[in-house]
């Protein structure tokens, strides 16, 4: 999970570079975006999964 959150990172930081540096601010802008709504969204269910598995523990 870790390592998929990286990869994205990475892809997201080489893909604003070159759309900063050819003039397409407002692209960078929506991709460094999208990358964070799909970590987040990642994120979501992993949280909701840990929660789920915390709750059925302690038999709430």
């Amino acid at each position: 999970m870790i390592f998929k959150i990286a990869a994205i990172g990475i892809i997201v930081a080489v893909l604003n570079q070159l759309l900063v540096r050819s003039g397409r601010e407002e692209q960078a802008m929506l991709t460094t975006l999208a990358g964070l709504i799909v970590v987040m969204s990642m994120l979501m269910t992993q949280i909701s999964s840990l929660f789920s598995t915390i709750k059925n523990l302690f038999g709430l």
